[in-house]
């Protein structure tokens, strides 16, 4: 257990130590959780250790995720660094995260929101700047199935490749001309300070965004009451109660990275509004579906509308 007050001298505690993957995104992340800890208990920035972990995902660049195993690819070895003992909390971007944690491990905090929203990334004259604008026949990057399926349902007459690699690669990639446009969140862009980039935020009403998007989630090992205390200062709950039932509906339609799968859960006023959709990966049929409650129901209603999806697709609806 990390030992920490708030009344030592920054030289006679061990740091926290906060597992992340290496890319700009996921250390901007990292640096976020630390700085609502350190405002949370008034502890200094050496009270700290951000500790960059190389995973899967990140190692390999050249195949799409959807062949590597998909959901785990970008936590599983800092699942292992957490329940070693070599790292104290682990923070990950919540759509990459696996709907259930290896025992030992609990994600028990979540940082507010950022924007849910997909950006259209575009280089030159685009009119507008939004997806409308493209030519038949231009090429579009990514390497999310979710964004394939949705993009192939709207407009088929796009070619789609796939598009791998951080924030920083895929807009290089773009300007080295492999694809004249992309998709991006909204949310990483604002963290990175890029959101200028967007030519354009599409809203949720034309592309529902990927289970999770834009929320960060922090994980701890189970007993650790010091640690769980600390993040239970900076949990937002209304986060908490959206991703509850984002989640129940991911894993309701047993998502992963190989199967398109998007929805979105808002709060209002003590309600929960979640919204789902599934694709064919080649975008030839799209379901949706829509429920509501209360958010003492947030798992139900997922696990609810999952099962709506589910029975109206039918066998080999993921089926390539």
């Amino acid at each position: 257990m990390t030992d920490l007050s708030p009344s030592d001298p920054p030289d006679s505690y061990r740091p926290l130590r906060i597992g992340t993957r290496g890319s700009p995104l996921a250390l901007a992340q990292a640096h976020e959780t630390k700085i609502r800890l350190m405002a949370a208990h008034g502890l200094p920035e050496a009270a700290f250790a951000i500790v960059p972990i190389k995973t899967t995902g990140d190692r390999v660049q050249d195949r799409p995720l959807s062949e590597l195993g998909g959901k785990g690819l970008f936590t599983r070895e800092i699942e292992d660094a957490l329940l070693a003992g070599e790292i104290d909390i682990a923070v990950h971007s919540m759509k990459d995260m696996p709907t259930v944690q290896p025992d030992g491990l609990a994600i028990t905090c979540y940082l507010p929101r950022e924007d849910v929203r997909d950006a259209f990334i575009a280089l030159g004259g685009l009119g507008t700047g939004n997806l409308a604008d493209l030519e038949p026949g231009s090429v579009v990057g990514t390497s999310s199935l979710r964004r394939r399926a949705q993009l192939c349902h709207r407009r088929p007459d796009l070619e789609v490749v796939e598009f791998r690699g951080n924030v920083q690669t895929r807009l290089r990639k773009l300007s080295e001309g492999v694809a004249q446009a992309t998709f991006l969140a909204m949310a990483g862009l604002r963290r990175l300070g890029l959101r200028d980039v967007a030519r354009a935020p599409i809203p949720v009403e034309e592309m529902l965004p990927a289970i999770a998007q834009g929320a960060i989630g922090v994980e701890q090992r189970l007993g650790d009451a010091r640690v769980t205390a600390m993040l239970a200062r900076i949990n937002d709950a209304d986060t908490a109660h959206r991703l509850r039932a984002e989640r129940a509906l991911l894993a309701g339609l047993d998502g992963s990275c190989q199967t398109p799968i998007a929805g979105l859960a808002t709060l209002s006023s003590g309600t929960l509004r979640l919204r789902g959709e599934i694709l064919r990966p080649d975008g030839s049929e799209c379901l949706t579906g829509e429920v509501s409650g209360g958010v003492a129901e947030a798992e139900a209603l997922g696990t609810a509308l999952a099962a709506d999806l589910r029975g109206r697709a039918g066998e080999g609806f993921f089926d390539a």
